[in-house]
């Protein structure tokens, strides 16, 4: 008999990304990132690489807890309880960053990044690892897709909200729109950018709410100190069964870590690669992001279908090869006025948001990481769905997580490190184009899906 939850119950576990998606969207990528980097302080190559530094410590973090909270989650059978625990840590520390006043210390909003990217991603662990639980194995790419077309859907809403109606020209004080900021921010002090932080925890508090309402959760299991005990010993059982039973599925985690690594260092340092080169601000960053996540609603939709009928492997396949090429085309752009060293752009300033040949080639590229980094994702989940049972979701989504944090500090790190040694963010962003190739290639020689036996 085939598992389906009630519509109620698959639309609340699909609202969790609409609801956490503005805080990667708005707070980390588009708007306080690059606020982080190019207005907090008057160093933006080491502020770039203090919001690398930043992203590296919360990876290290996530990729040693996750397998082990995943692990536990399947012994101590319920995930909401989790991902309530989780909300309040990251509702607090989102809200703190409105303190982040140019001038002042980088090491309260530094700080309080690490506390809500740590418990932005447990949290996702076990809303990921209730999806198996909620329709046929077919249709796990499709609320998959969807789930996350809509979180992207909700962070392109605040961004527009942000830069429509709070986000003032520091020249201008207008907002987009011509308008004076909401509540009286000023974009001088950084306002605009600072009130990110509580807007996203409050959208965050408010659409978490139809997954705690509406969406079964697993049984009760294991008190919690004897879930613990049993969860460390099970992750240490799985690590031997993928070793020597389930090559396939290890092969898969490694590529998917090697790729991931490369997504997430395009996500977090994008739009704070993109201020220091052009000197871009809320206005620019903003609209940047509006167009990457209108690309990437219909592109996640588009995707959802796919991954029906051609199977999760082709989507992730294709979407690698995107971000490869747009990768490339973003490290390449401006560098003498040419795209790739090909290529050869007018060195002209029109006036206005991205005004010069370069920006708007920026512009295109950005389109194409719209269309890839949202089913890259997606249908990575799906894939491994696919590849394991009900029961074994909980530390396998853990290792899932692992996996895409487990060497996601050495894509940052390695960022930071040739920034730092080259004066260069330029040559830092192309250290992510490496990690882009090795998960493509070995995913490559995987099998879809990667169950077991081998």
């Amino acid at each position: 008999m085939e598992t389906r939850a009630s519509s109620r119950g698959i639309w609340g576990w699909m609202l969790f990304d609409w609801a956490a998606q503005p805080f990667f969207t708005v707070v980390t990528t588009f708007v306080f990132g690059p606020y982080f980097v190019a207005r907090l302080t008057e160093d933006p190559v080491s502020a770039q690489a203090m919001w690398s530094n930043m992203a590296t410590v919360s990876s290290i973090i996530i990729a040693v807890l996750s397998p082990v909270l995943g692990s536990i989650a399947d012994q101590s059978g319920a995930r909401k309880p989790w991902i309530l625990f989780f909300a309040l840590i990251k509702i607090a520390s989102l809200s703190m960053l409105w303190f982040a006043a140019p001038g002042s210390s980088l090491l309260w909003p530094v700080t309080f990044m690490i506390l809500a990217s740590i418990a932005a991603e447990f949290s996702i662990v076990f809303n990921d690892s209730m999806m198996p639980r909620l329709v046929p194995e077919r249709e796990v790419g499709r609320i998959s897709n969807t789930a996350w077309g809509l979180g992207y859907l909700g962070g392109m809403i605040v961004l527009i909200l942000v830069v429509g109606f709070l986000a003032g020209d520091p020249k201008t004080g207008k907002t987009l729109l011509g308008l004076s900021p909401l509540f009286g921010l000023d974009p001088v002090q950084g306002e605009d950018a600072r009130v990110t932080g509580p807007l996203a925890a409050l959208w965050y508090l408010i659409f978490v709410l139809p997954m705690f309402l509406f969406t079964p959760d697993a049984a009760r299991g294991l008190p919690m100190r004897q879930a613990v005990r049993a969860g460390v010993a099970q992750l240490k059982s799985t690590v031997a069964e993928l070793v020597t039973h389930r090559r396939m599925t290890l092969r898969f985690l490694i590529a998917r870590m090697l790729y991931q690594d490369g997504v997430n260092g395009v996500l977090i340092l994008g739009g704070a690669f993109a201020a220091g080169m052009f000197g871009w601000a809320t206005l620019e960053i903003g609209l940047f992001g509006i167009l990457i996540n209108v690309v990437a609603i219909f592109s996640c939709l588009i995707a959802g279908r796919l991954d029906r009928i051609m199977g999760s492997k082709r989507v992730v396949i294709g979407s690698l090869i995107l971000l490869i090429i747009a990768t490339t085309g973003i490290v390449s752009t401006g560098v003498n006025y040419t795209i790739f060293g090909l290529v050869s752009l007018p060195a002209v300033d029109g006036g206005g948001p991205f005004a010069t040949s370069a920006e708007k080639a920026y512009l295109i590229f950005g389109a194409l990481i719209g269309a890839a980094f949202g089913p890259v994702q997606a249908s990575s989940r799906s894939y491994l769905a696919r590849s394991i049972s009900v029961d074994e979701a909980g530390r396998y989504f853990g290792i899932y997580a692992l996996s895409g944090r487990a060497t996601s500090f050495l894509a940052t790190l390695s960022f930071s490190i040739i920034t730092y040694a080259t004066g260069s963010s330029r040559l830092g962003m192309a250290t992510l184009i490496v990690f882009l190739g090795a998960g493509f290639l070995l995913l490559l020689a995987t099998r879809y899906p990667a169950k077991s036996p081998d």
